[in-house]
């Protein structure tokens, strides 16, 4: 809420969409401990510590850079009416934007704020959970794990693209598992093992986890004073 420019004094070189968008180029090429206040301001061609009255700390920054790269959300798809089906697609969109910034997964787990773009797109999810019969903040939790799962998804994704590069380990991880489930002491896991085989494409796998995720979502209701109270 603070404004973009210094409201006194000499016109500032910068603007803090300048700067977040050249820490938003460095994560995306170097990677997010390659974002540092030195390293943005050289990118820039600032001084260090004009940087941080735009931003006074990495974390503020990251924050930034969050929500920045979430205006890629926007605008999005025209809700159908359908929540299970506006759901997946507010999902894969995320995945999309995850994929072609491979350092959001890790940043999202440190963000506190909601900036603009974010609550946008927020307010998009819970106007497509509107036809569902649970309460506010139970939706807010929906999103919140839609959310959790899209970033541990991509996360694993790209941990295991990044293994792909070395064949050998995963005709290493295959023989083990065989050798483990032909052992006599894990039946179930032989048993899994043997069934049929899923497509193991990145997109067919998600897409198959989030199916799973999302068409149980309507098994939650909200408590009743009569409801036993959960386990702890």
């Amino acid at each position: 809420m603070t404004p973009d420019r210094p409201r006194r004094g000499r016109r500032p070189a910068f603007t803090r969409e300048a700067i977040t968008a050249a820490a938003v180029a460095l994560a995306d090429t170097e990677g997010l401990d390659a974002v540092t206040m030195r390293a943005v301001a050289a990118r820039v061609g600032a001084g260090v510590m004009s940087l941080y009255s735009y931003a006074p700390d990495k974390e503020t920054l990251l924050e930034l850079m969050v929500d920045h790269v979430g205006g890629e959300l926007l605008p999005p798809a025209p809700l159908t009416g359908d929540w299970r089906t506006d759901l997946k697609t507010l999902a894969h969109h995320q995945r999309a934007l995850m994929l072609r910034h491979p350092w959001l997964p890790a940043a999202l787990t440190a963000r506190r704020t909601l900036g603009p773009h974010t609550l946008a797109f927020l307010e998009h999810a819970l106007a497509a959970l509107r036809p569902l019969p649970l309460d506010g903040a139970a939706k807010l939790e929906i999103f919140s794990l839609l959310t959790g799962f899209v970033a541990s998804h991509v996360g694993h994704e790209l941990t295991r693209a990044a293994a792909a590069d070395s064949p050998g380990r995963a005709t290493a991880e295959a023989r083990y598992l065989a050798a483990v489930a032909a052992d006599g002491h894990h039946p179930e896991l032989a048993r899994a093992l043997a069934s049929p085989g899923r497509p193991l494409t990145p997109d067919a796998t998600f897409a198959r986890f989030l199916n799973r995720l999302v068409d149980g979502l309507d098994t939650d209701h909200p408590h009743t004073e009569t409801d036993p109270l959960p386990s702890p």
